[in-house]
This record gives C-alpha cells, structure tokens and sequence, in this order.
C-alpha cells in the first residue's frame, strides 16, 4: 500500500541548494499551489523574484490533496452569508469561479498535460435537516445565474435523496504545478531545499534567515501553507487544523463526476483515470490522536461502501479559518509582507486565488477581493464562538499530552520521558538503535504525538510534523527538535 497518489512517478530532489541569490526584490516562501500562482502572477513584471521552498516543488500539502477544481464547495455561501452578508457571499462565490476559469485557461493556453478533465460536480445530501440546507444554498445559485441542476439518485453506493450539480474539474496536481514551473523558472530563480526559518524587518528591507544563510529583500510573501510566524498575522488565533484521509483504489469503469456529501461522516468521492479516490473522517487534528487507529477506521469506512482493495491511502491537514474565509493579503499596510493561508478543504481555487489577489497587490493594481480576504477583518459574535471552540480545542490537546507522556496506543518502541530536565521523546527502531527529540513543538510548545503509521512526531495543535531524528518535515515549525549535545 502507497501514500498519496500524486507522488506516484514523481522523484524528490534531495540535492542540497546552495544559495548563490541574496538581495532580490521579492521573496516568495513556499513552492505549493499558492507560492507558484504568485509567482506565475509576476512573472511578467520588472521585479527581481527568488521563490524558495523547504523541500521540493509542490511536496507539501499540494501532493496531499484531492485535486477538485470547485466553485460549489461545501454550503460555502449560506456560511459565509451568515457571518459576513450576501454580498460578501456573492463576492467569494465570483472569486472561487475566477480561479476555476484561470486554472482551466492557464492549462489550455500552454496546453499542459495534467490530466485536466471537466466532471459533474454534485453536493449531495440524504437527511431532512441537509436537504434543507442544501435547498437554502440552491436559491443563492438561483439568485446570481449559476447554471445548475439537481436530481434525487446517483449511482453510488452511498445514500442521497437530493442532489445540486455543475460544472466541475480535477486534475493531476503536481503535473499542473510543474507545468507552471516550466514556465515560470523562464524568469523567476527557484531554490529547493532552502528552509525559511525567521524574517525580521531592517530598515525598508527584509532579512530572511534560511538553512543556507541569509536572503534580503524588498517585499516577502509567505504561501507555507501556514505561516511559520505568529505576530503580525496570529493565524493560531484566527484558524484550526482539520485532519482528513483519501483512499484511492483501482477500478474497472471510472465515472465522470465529483462529488461530496453534507452529512457527517462526509464522503468526497473523484476519480483519476481507473482509479476512486474516497475522502472521509474529517477531524479537528486535536482530537483522534492515534494514527493507526485513524487509518483502520478511514479503511473500514471505504470497505463498508465500497468493499475494494485499497492501492494508496493518506492524510491531508486543512487550515480552517474561524470566520470561514481564507486570510490572503498585507498582513499590514504597507508593510510588504504578504501571507495566503485558511483555504479550508479548497486549495486549488484558493490558491489559485492567492496567486491572482496578491500579484495584483503587489503591482499595485486594484482587486476587488482585498477586502473580503484581509488578514486583519472585523470579528463578529459568530467569529468569536468560533474562536472560543478552537481555544478549547487547543487547550484540551496541551493539557492532554501534558498530563499523559505516553497514551496507551504507543507501542513499546515509543517512549516520551524527561532527560536533564527536557522532555524528550525516543524511538527505537528495528535494530535496536534509539532515535531522541525534544518532545516540544518550537511553534507554540505544544507536545508532540508520536505517529506510528509514518514513524513521524506530529504537532497535535497547528501540524507541524518532524522525523524520528527530529528534522523538520512540515510546518509551520522552522524549527527541527533536533538534541544538540553540549
């Protein structure tokens, strides 16, 4: 059994980069969907523009995704009505279509091959109470001229009893991103393996502190998936981390649809050539804290519908904004430092999205999603609960694995003690060798979980992830737990 699907045929770069490029106009921070849009977005500009990205080019979140291309979502315009009013509704809507567009542009004019197909795209729903919910985000597509349609059956083996459907698409991820790549390293330098670990404002410029020394620029744009800083955005304060798994299994006749479900537990279903791609057990990333148990209930879930085997199956982490609205813009005015982050479970829109609003702002063009999309907007009573629910959640995976080293799904490889009055965490492997970490994540001290699955150490609270050695894997640590004896 495989991890994700997208890496299948796709080698990683292991080489180390060195950094021949210090002082350019604009840095861009991450090589996923949002990092390669804004530099797709400036190519053409007058700017000297350095991309950098921890690893390889679209490794990250990109290659943990589902690939739906989607302006229907998940009830997305009631949310959004509810807290921040139908025209703002009707403004995310027109944004979500804009992305769906230039994806579909962008992959006819350089004629890329990355297994771009048209689908229908149903939302779907089988109890009263979704149904009705359902119908309510029918009327806003009534209301701005979405052409639509719905039915009452679908043949899958999950129950529904209404239907809303559209146009839709998906892709290949990594070959859609690399077939960007392919046309943006005409003009913009980029550096894999080059780890951004702190910026710091001198003068009018930036200092960018990274694995290979320094880099100083004029204007910074941050598209990590999630920021590795707190202050000035605080994206801890404004988010939560969802956890969701994808199964995919080979079959005989592919369908030619996308679809997701309202209900809970979820089920988001795509094909990609002679392959199902199932998505389920959505999660806060607080709660359902071991692994192995996850996986055998994502497992479970596909066999109960489905009952095929299984080729690839992995997780995806989602930032889900509070006020459900992505977070893409200045984190202050004029300050020159730009973030794209909380695309909740839409990251190919959304970061296409980012690439579109923030190379307009940075070439000083208007954008009529500035505003909608600020990083600094108005908090309102919904926001606030929100808020409040993701505090607790925080709270609850703190003091968890505070007050409980080593949970019981830890097998006797693991063990979480304290040395010299440091806790660390200590794997021992097949030969018997121990790996040590510091147990605490260097983001905002949370304590770490060990995941059996990946032999990796995961953050419980904001998703940042290290290997048994204690390296950085993901983000938003900059940081490896790495014990540097003295």
């Amino acid at each position: 059994m495989k991890n994700s699907i997208w890496m299948e045929g796709f080698q990683k770069n292991e080489q180390k980069t060195e950094l021949k490029k210090k002082k350019v106009d604009i840095c861009i921070i991450g090589g996923g969907i949002a990092g390669m849009s804004v530099a797709y977005g400036l190519k053409d500009s007058d700017y000297d523009i350095l991309l950098i990205d921890k690893g390889t080019i679209g490794f990250g979140a990109t290659a943990y995704t589902t690939a739906k291309i989607s302006y229907l979502q998940e009830l997305p315009y009631q949310k959004i009505a509810s807290t921040h009013g139908i025209d703002a509704a009707e403004l995310y809507y027109k944004s979500q279509k804009l992305a769906y567009d230039e994806i579909k542009n962008r992959i006819q004019t350089y004629q890329m091959d990355c297994d771009y197909q048209e689908v229908d795209e149903y939302i779907l729903a089988n109890k009263e109470k979704q149904v009705a919910k359902l119908k309510k985000e029918e009327t806003f597509l009534q209301k701005w001229n979405v052409p639509y349609h719905t039915i009452n059956t679908l043949n899958l083996p999950i129950p529904i009893s209404y239907g809303i459907g559209v146009l839709g698409a998906v892709f290949h991820p990594l070959k859609y991103l690399y077939g960007l790549k392919s046309i943006i390293e005409k003009k913009i330098t980029i550096y894999e393996n080059i780890c951004a670990k702190k910026i710091e404002k001198q003068n009018e410029d930036y200092i960018i502190e990274t694995n290979m020394g320094e880099i100083n620029a004029k204007i910074v744009v941050v598209c990590t998936h999630y920021p590795f800083f707190i202050s000035p955005s605080y994206i801890p304060l404004k988010t939560h981390v969802e956890k969701s798994y994808v199964i995919a299994s080979q079959v005989k006749k592919p369908d030619h649809i996308s679809c997701i479900t309202t209900e809970t537990p979820m089920h988001s279903i795509r094909y990609h050539k002679d392959y199902l791609l199932y998505g389920s057990y959505a999660h806060a990333l607080t709660n359902h804290l071991d692994d192995d148990k996850n996986f055998e209930e994502m497992k479970n879930r596909f066999q109960n519908h489905f009952q095929k085997p299984i080729h690839f199956i992995w997780f995806n982490q989602d930032i889900i904004p509070n006020d459900g609205l992505p977070f893409i813009g200045e984190t202050e005015k004029d300050s020159h430092l730009f973030i794209a982050t909380g695309f909740h479970t839409w990251g190919m829109t959304n970061g296409t999205l980012a690439g579109i609003v923030l190379s307009d702002l940075i070439l000083k063009k208007y954008s009529i999603f500035e505003e909608l999309f600020a990083i600094k907007r108005n908090w309102n009573f919904t926001r606030i609960g929100h808020f409040l629910v993701d505090g607790c959640r925080y709270g609850k995976a703190y003091l968890q694995t505070a007050f409980i080293k080593n949970p019981k799904f830890y097998s006797p490889h693991v063990c979480v003690t304290y040395e010299n009055g440091k806790r660390i965490g200590i794997y021992t492997d097949e030969n018997g060798k121990q790996h040590k970490v510091l147990n605490t994540c260097p983001h905002m001290k949370c304590h770490l979980i060990f995941n059996e699955k990946e032999k990796t150490w995961d953050c419980p609270c904001h998703s940042s992830r290290f290997d048994i050695d204690g390296n950085i894997i993901r983000g938003p640590s900059s940081i490896s737990i790495q014990i540097h004896e003295n």
